[in-house]
């Protein structure tokens, strides 16, 4: 999205990966709100948990049929023989700090999405007693206002540049998260969780707009892949992908439904001292493709 983008269009055209992303998670948030408020309870513990999973199958041959017709961008293409036939021993070897720098940069990122807008649900059933159809349904509008609100905030980096919206929203995070978080749980109800969810929401859709340019922009055009690959997997699969279990130990291990605000401050610091060394991307006209400059040195 980000190559086959003008240079002064990337942020915008990077963004469309959180919007659609967010969009499948409200389908699959609404799919989840109407397979347990329509279903009864014993027939949704037999079989019924299973109906999104089936529907779930669905893209695999949509998924394979896109694949197998994406052309390469232009600018990869441009490469031709001067690709490198080795971009993970490239990436290590070369692009340590850029590799850094992308796991802080995705850290906030991830963490925020997977607590606000993923495990929220199980932990406003869980530890605040709210209806699950109704947790379902207030994720849905959180995550609607995150794709309504990721391209304009992808769009709008493209205008004032990636960093001062990535340091803005992650301080932002820092600084709401424990009160809103703190307010859900003194005062539990639907209509807080989705007053909570769409401010988080907004929070995320200004990082998250223009984070994948930013991500794209950190790696030259050669290694821009491998880069990208063990950057954001490697963060999403450590502080993504285990924030639910963490949350859920940290009440456990300390008996306070907040303790999991704590992790999420956390994060957000870890990105903001990696986005304090980070030089502005959004205005290079071009991504050279043996560029070693985009971070700054220390």
């Amino acid at each position: 999205m980000m190559e086959n983008s003008s240079p002064d269009r990337r942020g915008l055209g990077a963004s469309w990966q959180q919007a659609s992303q967010a969009a499948t998670l409200v389908v699959g948030s609404l799919v989840g709100a109407a397979v347990t408020g329509l279903m009864p309870v014993q027939d949704l513990e037999a079989w019924g948990w299973r109906v999104p999973f089936f529907i779930g199958l669905l893209i695999v041959p949509i998924g394979l049929y896109i694949r197998s017709q994406v052309e390469e961008s232009a600018e990869f293409a441009e490469l031709g023989t001067a690709r490198d036939h080795s971009p993970l021993k490239q990436v290590l070897a070369s692009q340590s700090r850029q590799l850094i720098a992308g796991l802080g940069l995705v850290i906030v990122w991830t963490v925020c999405t997977y607590f606000f807008l993923i495990y929220m649900p199980t932990y406003a059933t869980r530890q605040l007693g709210l209806a699950q159809s109704a947790s379902l349904i207030s994720n849905s509008v959180g995550l609607l206002v995150l794709m309504v609100l990721a391209p304009v905030f992808g769009h709008l980096s493209d205008r004032v540049g990636r960093k001062p919206l990535l340091l803005g929203a992650a301080a932002a995070i820092a600084i709401l998260a424990y009160p809103l978080i703190a307010a859900l749980t003194h005062a539990p109800s639907i209509g807080t969780l989705v007053v909570v969810q769409s401010g988080m929401a907004v929070l995320i859709a200004a990082f998250a707009g223009p984070a994948p340019a930013a991500l794209g922009e950190l790696y030259p055009t050669n290694v821009r892949s491998t880069g990208m690959s063990l950057a954001y997997n490697g963060a999403v699969t450590i502080f993504g992908g285990f924030a639910p279990f963490i949350a859920t130990w940290l009440i456990a291990k300390t008996g306070n439904n907040l303790a999991p605000a704590f992790y999420v401050v956390a994060s957000a610091l870890a990105s903001l001292i990696a986005l304090l060394f980070m030089r502005e991307t959004a205005f290079m006209t071009t991504i050279s493709s043996r560029s070693n400059s985009i971070y700054a040195s220390t």
